[in-house]
């Protein structure tokens, strides 16, 4: 694992660490402990289907009061709750915003919108930046510990690999 591929997981668990999660964990419970520790709710929402002629299978878009979060619905629920984790590591990170008037057309994604109230919108097509690899792996981390959240470090030569990988696994037991 280069060095900074291993500052972005110390940093991605480092956020989810900080996040004091409960230990019985889905993407809903998630939702509404972030809902209360931020004081703001969290919505989640299927992405209307006209998103996806323009690339979308997700996105985060925040206004004044309350954030929003889009998912693919035409597509498996584990991938579903990966997009959802995906835009939740933008929004914990505080991921900068895409322009909004671009070529996305954003009124035609999301027509009952008033563009006016928007503090953010990040919508989720690839992997290319920074940002979107930090989400990415967030979401895998963060995924991992909703669906399985009392990982065993396997015995023999896998276990022994993951820790000369540095492969954390918090809930080990000495």
């Amino acid at each position: 694992m280069s060095n900074g591929s291993l500052r972005l997981r110390r940093r991605c668990e480092a956020v989810i660490d900080r996040l004091d999660l409960p230990h019985a964990l889905s993407v809903e419970t998630l939702c509404r402990h972030l809902a209360d520790r931020r004081s703001r709710p969290l919505r989640l929402h299927p992405l209307p289907p006209e998103a996806a002629a323009h690339g979308a299978c997700g996105l985060w878009l925040a206004t004044d009061a309350e954030d929003h979060i889009f998912y693919e619905r035409r597509t498996a629920p584990l991938h579903q709750e990966h997009i959802v984790l995906h835009e939740i590591g933008h929004l914990l990170f505080n991921h900068r915003t895409m322009a909004l008037d671009g070529a996305a057309g954003w009124s035609a994604l999301l027509p009952d919108l008033d563009m006016h109230t928007v503090q953010r919108l990040l919508r989720r097509t690839n992997y290319a930046t920074d940002e979107e690899q930090e989400a990415e792996l967030f979401a895998s981390l963060l995924g991992s510990r909703i669906n399985n959240p009392n990982p065993q470090r396997p015995g023999g030569v896998l276990g022994r690999l993951e820790v000369a990988m540095g492969v954390d696994r918090p809930h080990d037991t000495p």
